[in-house]
């Protein structure tokens, strides 16, 4: 009987778990409807590729993965925040090239 390393066992979850969370990032990226969408899971990418390079360390022992991993996450953070940025001046520059209709004055009445 063999037996398994329950430390193996667990970055095996995990491995299964990030490559879950990818197949439905992937899904909500092309099917969006936002960009706001897109965006998260873009995001969650990046999360899973960190839990990959951590679960890597930890199957290794090398802990190199976890300087790509912390700079994975350092991008993904700066990343997210320039995309929200440009989303947010998008929105504000249409708010302002869309006039608000007039109210009449006899429909206040």
């Amino acid at each position: 009987m063999m037996l398994v390393n329950t430390s193996e066992l667990g970055i095996a979850a995990m491995v299964v778990c990030a490559l879950g969370a990818s197949g439905l990032a992937a899904v909500r990226v092309l099917r969006g409807p936002t960009q706001a969408d897109r965006v998260v899971a873009l995001d969650i990418f990046l999360a899973t590729a960190v839990a990959l390079c951590v679960g890597a360390a930890l199957a290794t022992g090398d802990t190199a993965f976890l300087d790509v991993g912390l700079v994975l996450a350092l991008v993904g953070f700066v990343g997210t925040l320039g995309w929200a940025r440009m989303l947010d001046a998008a929105k504000t520059r249409e708010s302002r090239r869309t006039p608000e209709p007039r109210r009449s004055v006899e429909a206040g009445k």
